[in-house]
């Protein structure tokens, strides 16, 4: 597998400019930033900045998104520049070619492995249901002196989420189906567990996607990507006791 390089991220005093990872003729790699919806959608609600639009701006050319993070989710998303990078990268997505890895801090303290196989709908207006499987590994544990319902203390852990395949919000869904809720996640989360967060001064939902593994559409070569966190994620990681290590 060849690591894929890592180029400078590149600033603007208008618009930040969008952290890349990797990038070549035919592909790239960027890091998202959390709160920064992927592409227009009937989810956006008025909002006029995507990711889409800013990097079309960035690489000055048109592009193809290969797959999409939710709007609070950071880290790596893969986007093509041709139409049959496009479609050789979205056929690895569709045969599941594509080895994803994320990050989550959720409430309490599951089994060191597990895998959840739950059928999930497609979202509002698809009630239709398909087969929805992420396997989970946890990675650290923490016990902190703030209080939950009848405990005395909080009890928090760092995941990581694989899915196998790709349904709407699926480790969001899946996290809360088990009941270790992802921390900052309004719509599946627990709310008292986000209170504890906030207090501690972390506002955003704590799931990243932090690495992405496919093969090369035209060099035929394994390229694997990983992403930084933000500054929030890591006062989350610094609050709970863990370092860079803890995410191996």
């Amino acid at each position: 597998m060849v690591q894929a390089r890592v180029s400078e991220v590149e600033a603007s005093p208008a618009t930040p400019m969008i952290e890349v990872l990797y990038r070549d003729d035919y592909l790239a790699v960027v890091n998202k930033p959390a709160g920064l919806m992927a592409h227009s959608s009937a989810l956006a609600r008025g909002e006029d900045d995507f990711l889409h639009d800013r990097l079309r701006e960035q690489f000055g050319c048109k592009i193809f998104l290969i797959h999409r993070l939710d709007r609070a989710t950071s880290g790596c998303l893969l986007v093509a520049f041709d139409n049959q990078s496009a479609s050789t990268l979205g056929k690895q997505f569709m045969t599941r070619d594509v080895e994803k890895k994320y990050l989550a801090i959720c409430r309490g303290w599951p089994e060191e492995s597990f895998t959840v196989d739950h059928d999930l709908d497609g979202g509002p207006g698809k009630p239709e249901k398909k087969p929805a499987i992420t396997e989970f590994r946890r990675l650290a544990t923490a016990e902190i002196e703030m209080a939950s319902a009848h405990h005395e203390s909080s009890r928090y852990a760092l995941v990581q989420c694989m899915p196998q395949t790709g349904r709407f919000r699926q480790i969001r869904r899946h996290l809360k189906h088990v009941f270790h809720h992802l921390i900052g996640d309004t719509s599946h989360g627990d709310g008292r567990h986000n209170r504890n967060f906030r207090m501690m001064g972390v506002h955003r939902m704590l799931l990243h996607a932090r690495e992405l593994s496919f093969q090369h559409p035209v060099s035929q070569e394994r390229l694997s990507c990983v992403a930084g966190w933000d500054a929030e994620f890591e006062k989350a990681m610094q609050k709970m006791g863990w370092d860079q290590s803890s995410s191996k």
